[in-house]
């Protein structure tokens, strides 16, 4: 007899680990049960980039084939990702990629043996905020972009449309900007080829702009290196008084980390 599980969802919060570092908090979330989601997915599956990544895209969840591979947009929707973001003048391999949620969620429908997607709800987006907070901390990237509106709400609000401020720039304590898109698999949902032509060309359209406010902030701004060196010195000088700032508790930790910088 199968042993249903009633879904549930918690926090993640207690898994994320003591001094965390990517590497930790990686391995920390292999194990996660926060939610029920755990039950469906084949595996965990985490962000992946450099440790220091100028750009941090958010997705909603993995698909089928992330959800297999155990790696975020590796399936059509990441490789038309890559294709969009080489035309926008963005090099890939710069890039941290992850996802709202890091299981994937799916249904089957009739006697089908396909894995159907299935959008994550606010408990389970919540429960796996800790470990998309946690990457933020510690990746800590200039532009955030959200693909999707789920990405987009879990970090601009429920009242936030894609449709009406997309490829702007968004001000956040996460980051020194958001940018909001479509999520690339919205551009394969296309109706017919010349939909999906014109939806891709707007998905690129949206990535140029990322790519124009990281030109412009880079002839602004200090080497990434020197930055990273005085927000350490800034950080050991105010760690005893930091404990004592009004509020610092409540705030999620990606939010501290940026306002530390």
């Amino acid at each position: 007899m199968v042993t249903r599980v009633k879904p549930y969802a918690e926090s993640a919060a207690s898994y994320i680990p003591e001094r965390p570092t990517l590497e930790k908090v990686r391995a920390a979330s292999k194990g996660c049960k926060a939610c029920w989601l755990w039950t469906l997915g084949t595996q965990t599956v985490f962000g992946e980039g450099p440790r220091q990544a100028d750009v941090m895209f958010i997705g909603e969840q993995p698909g089928d084939q992330e959800d297999k591979a155990g790696r975020p947009f590796v399936g059509p929707a990441g490789k038309l990702l890559d294709r969009a973001l080489d035309e926008a003048g963005i090099d890939r391999t710069t890039v941290y990629v992850t996802n709202a949620v890091k299981h994937f969620k799916w249904e089957r429908t009739g006697r089908s043996t396909r894995r159907i997607h299935k959008k994550p709800n606010d408990a389970e987006i919540r429960a796996c905020r800790p470990w998309l907070d946690a990457e933020i901390a510690l990746v800590r990237p200039r532009v955030i972009v959200t693909l999707g509106a789920t990405a987009s709400q879990a970090l601009l609000g429920k009242q936030f449309r894609v449709t009406k401020d997309r490829g702007k720039a968004i001000a956040s304590p996460l980051a020194e900007a958001i940018f909001a898109t479509v999520h690339p698999s919205a551009v394969l949902r296309a109706p017919d080829p010349a939909a999906r032509g014109l939806a891709e060309k707007e998905l690129v359209a949206d990535l140029t702009q990322v790519a124009r406010h990281l030109q412009a902030q880079a002839r602004q701004s200090a080497p990434r290196g020197a930055r990273g060196i005085a927000t350490r010195t800034e950080r050991r000088a105010t760690k005893k008084t930091a404990g004592d700032r009004s509020g610092s508790r409540e705030q999620p930790m990606a939010a501290r980390s940026r306002r530390s910088g």
